[in-house]
Order: C-alpha cells, then structure tokens, then sequence
C-alpha cells in the first residue's frame, strides 16, 4: 500500500482537530474535568471519544498541522470546546453561589471548608449542595446527555479553516454564552430566596424587639436563632431540591440545543 503525503495529513487531520475540541472540553467540564481526576485520564478519555466520534463526523478539512492555518482551526477547536465546557460549569457553580448567599444571610460565612474539585475554600452549605447536584447529575445520567449535546456541536458548528463559519460558529453565539452568566445569578438567587425571605423576617422582628425591649441583648439571641431557622427553611426546602434541579438541567440544555440548532 502506497502512502502518500497527502493520505497521511488526511489521516492526522481526521482525528487531530476533534481531539483538540473533546479535548477542551473534558479538561473543564463538571465531575470529569475536576481535580480529583488525573490530566492523564481525562486525556485518555478525550483519546477513546476522539477515536470513537471522528468517523461520525462527514466533512473534516484537510489542513498541514505544520501550517499557519492550522493555528486558526486549533484555536476554533479548543475555544468551542471550552465555551461548551463553560456552559456546564456554570451550572454546576449556580448552586454553590446560593449556598455562598445563603450561607452570608444566616452568619455561616465563617463555616468554609476546601472544595477538593476546584481548590478554593467554599462554605459548607455550598459543598452540601455541590455534592447533591453532583450525586443527581450522575444519577439522572447527565453526563451521557451532556456528551450526546457536545458531539452534536460537530453537526452544527463543523470544522473549517476560518474561525468563524457562515450559518455556524458566529460572534452572536459567543455573546449568547457569555449572557448566561447572568442566569447563573438570577437562578442560584432563585434557590435562595426562601431562606433570605426568612432570615430576613427574623431580622426585622428582632430590629422591633430590640427597640420595644432596648435591655434584651438582641445580637446574643438573634444570632443563633437565624441560624436555627436557617437550617430550618434549607431542610423543609430540600423537599423541592430535586425539582429546581430539573428545572435547571432543562434551561441549560434546551438553551444549548437551540444554540446547536437541534
């Protein structure tokens, strides 16, 4: 069998730019792209994908990686990669900025502890729910329809030799993107608002107390109260826990879907 240059920069190219695209992703993505797992695994994981998804992807231009075009696709690829990846993060993150509101309201702030995943110190009632949407997000198998949405991408967003494509990849997608991070704020603001409506109402009650009765040591009592309803309201509102979850895996995916054009 004759090989030429030709065939052979055919074949690199038909599993070198989506493995730069899986590759992205994985490296960010929740649960995966965490630092509880090792690069070396996260990259062989993007290696069996790639192997997996590059014959189902039609079109793949032919492009010398040596080439001074080949940087554009590379920088298409892994900046696709990571604003999908960044889709998901925000997810995940909606919930540990409401246990971070949440958290400020009762007088929890001071109650951190190190999120292995991301490094960064985190208060408890944002690892609490961390670990529940994690838990739901692997049992509900999101990380098998987050997958099925980003290979999609391939379909909608094809590989070309410019960073942006006619009918594809535009600059209106990347600002679509960019706006969610203001879901993020208005959607963990969601999920803590029963508590801030509460704790609010117990600060208001003892402000009238406190000027009916000024001998009462209101920041003695008003302290650990708030913080018993606090715990109260979270535990009476985990009732609804896994309905917002659901709520909030369908605004993010069918958000992405629409984007994909599927």
């Amino acid at each position: 069998m004759e090989m030429t240059d030709q065939a052979i920069i055919d074949w690199i190219s038909r599993y070198l730019w989506p493995l730069f695209r899986i590759a992205s992703f994985f490296m960010i993505i929740p649960i995966i792209g965490t630092q509880l797992v090792p690069a070396r695994i996260r990259l062989g994981l993007a290696l069996l994908v790639t192997i997996l998804v590059a014959p189902l992807i039609e079109e793949i231009p032919s492009i010398d990686p040596l080439s001074l075009s080949a940087v554009t696709v590379l920088l298409q690829q892994v900046f696709i990669g990571g604003m999908l990846g960044f889709m998901f993060i925000l997810f995940v993150q909606l919930f540990a900025v409401a246990g971070q509101i949440i958290a400020m309201q009762m007088g929890l702030g001071f109650a951190s502890m190190v999120d292995p995943t991301n490094g960064v110190s985190v208060p408890v009632l944002s690892q609490i729910f961390l670990i529940c949407v994690t838990l739901l997000f692997l049992a509900t198998n999101g990380h098998l329809v987050m997958i099925e949405v980003f290979i999609e991408s391939f379909r909608a967003w094809p590989i070309t030799e410019t960073f942006y494509s006619e009918g594809g990849f535009s600059p209106e997608m990347i600002w679509l993107m960019v706006h969610r991070i203001s879901w993020l704020f208005a959607s963990a603001l969601l999920v803590a608002l029963p508590v801030i409506t509460s704790v609010l109402v117990i600060n208001i009650s003892f402000g009238i107390m406190s000027r009916a009765s000024p001998q009462m040591n209101i920041f003695a009592l008003g302290f650990p109260i708030s913080q018993l309803f606090g715990m109260l309201i979270i535990w009476v509102g985990f009732v609804g826990f896994l309905p917002q979850y659901h709520r909030f895996t369908g605004d993010v995916f069918i958000f992405l879907r629409t984007l994909l054009g599927a």
